[in-house]
């Protein structure tokens, strides 16, 4: 495990700054083989900078019927992969598509919300666990980064609650005035993975009245680079035990592979998984799981992406 730690952390930096820097890559509209894109350029905010918003309609959306609504992270990654830094996507045109034709799901649209550039730790960083940490470790955590520029995951202050707020008070009404949706909690959930998946189970704990159900993919416990002296996961162990909202009317969706990134997050999901328990929930309204051999990539996202889907949009 030692060598695993050593080699980790400078691939670690890697991953989580192509993430910052994808918005750069490619704007062009994505081709999906399935279903429409609209885009709306530059959704302006007065919580956050403005980016774009790409909104996935499927085959057949009619206006007279009311469609569930996915919210998903790093937007730009989801639909496209010849739009991508790394030529992966998650696929979601596809999978989404292929589970409303068979039944399987509610029929919804997918709301794509494309991460801001270097600005993207710093928006999905939970931020009342950031602000829980000692003032010590915040501050050395901010001032490591204004030193390395070029590998800052701080590009800004810690604003996810800004984001959230973006979200729920600006996206949301946005996305439910122009498109034929069911506003409600039941069919409002966010999903998303890496510092996506920290950002979405935040989500469904700061605002558990509009978001009825949250997927955790691959979640970051660690928070930055090292899991050395850090005491970021503990906090936000300490976070989800005193904010997760009721099992009686939510649901939660974590997994992790055991290759490069996420070999590291097991300790920590287990630990999670205790809280989950001893707050109610079972295997009705969450889910844990193990993939042997997934690593930290949108390939491997895809390759699941189906069992969240239905566990969190399916028709029972």
């Amino acid at each position: 495990m030692e060598i695993v730690k050593k080699n980790l952390i400078p691939l670690l930096l890697v991953f989580l700054i192509m993430g910052c820097t994808a918005q750069e890559t490619n704007t062009s509209l994505p081709i999906v083989s399935s279903g429409t894109i609209e885009r709306v350029e530059n959704f302006p905010s007065k919580f956050i900078s403005q980016r774009n918003v790409d909104v996935w309609l499927p085959d057949g959306y009619n206006s007279n019927e009311q469609y569930s609504v996915l919210y998903m992270h790093d937007g730009q990654m989801l639909f496209d992969s010849t739009n991508t830094w790394n030529n992966q996507e998650w696929g979601v045109d596809e999978i989404v598509s292929k589970l409303i034709k068979e039944g399987v799901i509610k029929k919804c649209i997918v709301v794509g919300i494309w991460n801001s550039g270097r600005g993207r730790h710093s928006d999905y960083f939970p931020q009342k666990p950031f602000e829980a940490l000692p003032k010590k470790y915040q501050d050395s955590v901010l001032n490591a980064a204004k030193r390395n520029k070029e590998t800052a995951l701080f590009s800004t202050e810690v604003q996810s609650d800004n984001y959230l707020k973006f979200l729920v008070s600006e996206l949301k009404p946005f996305i439910d005035k122009t498109y034929s949706t069911k506003p409600d909690k039941e069919n409002t959930f966010i999903a998303g993975s890496s510092m996506g998946g920290l950002v979405s189970a935040y989500a469904i704990c700061e605002y558990p009245e509009i978001f009825g159900g949250a997927a955790c993919m691959s979640t970051h416990w660690i928070g930055t680079f090292s899991i050395i002296n850090n005491p970021i996961p503990e906090t936000f162990i300490n976070y989800l035990n005193a904010n997760l909202p009721s099992s009686e009317t939510h649901k939660i969706y974590f997994d992790y592979g055991t290759e490069f990134l996420d070999a590291l997050y097991e300790p920590y999901q287990k630990r999670v998984d205790e809280i989950m328990i001893n707050s109610g929930y079972d295997e009705k309204n969450w889910k844990t799981m193990k993939f042997t051999g997934a690593d930290h990539s949108e390939k491997s996202w895809r390759n699941r992406l189906d069992i969240p889907i239905i566990f969190l949009l399916g028709n029972i």
